[in-house]
């Protein structure tokens, strides 16, 4: 049996969320769909995050099990063959049997883009949230980096639809950067985590990395960043909010079309696991 991880990109506009629903276009309905026409096999399609409806990817990550002997190689050109342009296949390798791409996910990074000028270009609609209203950007920045450290996110989470889930779900996150940036922070260590991704004029980004999120929960910060930035609340409010727990306290959920999961880390498979632990 082999063990193929693929990097993923893909334009969410069309679709409904990474997840599989009945009837409805997904992307990981999709790749399982083109994976099954490559192998004849029912696979299991496992993905590092599952975005909702309307959100993009750069880095998503996914594996599955196999016994076909194609090479990662093949899957890549195979899957980027048969899937439609708006989901492409970006790296394929093969990995260890133990690797899963969700629980062993030691940190993600999301990019949720905010577009300032009078006019959004053709080419970048999709993906950027149009505000051209008055921001203020220091105070959105400083507020940004209030969100860091483990902390309860109660406050800035939806619902799962599930009461059971819900119950049995931890609220507390590791937040490892929060950072707004525009065109002059460039050479921060924020645009660092975005290498691959070039920041267009007018264009500010909201960057954040941490262990794991919540449902919502990137897309509510910045909701609630804009009501900073619009002064209809003070940077110094946001650890008020986060001690509260309370969902209805924080600022709306922003549109989905503006978030790109960015990149997924891993643990380096070279470092044994005595070097992991500080031994030898």
């Amino acid at each position: 049996m082999h063990n193929i991880k693929l990097t993923v990109a893909y334009d969410g506009t069309d679709f409904r969320g990474w997840q599989i629903q009945s009837g409805l276009p997904t992307i990981q309905g999709l790749l399982t769909e083109v994976l099954h026409q490559l192998t004849q096999e029912s696979l299991n399609v496992q993905g590092a995050g599952r975005t909702d409806a309307g959100v993009h990817a750069w880095g998503q990550v996914v594996n599955f099990k196999t016994y076909s002997k194609l090479a990662p190689e093949e899957f890549q050109r195979g899957c980027n063959a048969l899937l439609p342009p708006s989901i492409r296949i970006r790296e394929a390798e093969e990995v260890a049997l133990d690797f899963h791409a969700r629980w062993r996910a030691r940190a993600k990074t999301y990019v949720y883009s905010i577009y300032r000028g009078a006019v959004v270009p053709p080419s970048l609609w999709r993906y950027v949230l149009h505000v051209h209203r008055e921001l203020d950007f220091t105070a959105m920045a400083q507020a940004a980096r209030c969100f860091e450290g483990e902390r309860d996110f109660t406050s800035f989470s939806a619902s799962t639809g599930s009461e059971e889930e819900d119950r049995d779900q931890t609220m507390i996150r590791s937040i490892f950067h929060s950072e707004l940036i525009d065109s002059s922070c460039s050479g921060s260590a924020a645009s660092a985590l975005i290498c691959d991704r070039r920041l267009s004029p007018g264009e500010w980004l909201y960057i954040v990395r941490g262990s794991s999120f919540l449902r919502y929960m990137v897309r509510k910060i910045v909701g609630t960043l804009l009501q900073v930035g619009r002064r209809r609340r003070p940077a110094s409010d946001i650890p008020n909010l986060l001690e509260k727990r309370d969902r209805s306290c924080s600022g709306p959920t922003a549109p989905p079309h503006g978030l790109c999961l960015q990149s997924v880390e891993y643990p380096d498979p070279t470092v044994s696991l005595g070097e992991k632990m500080g031994i030898g």
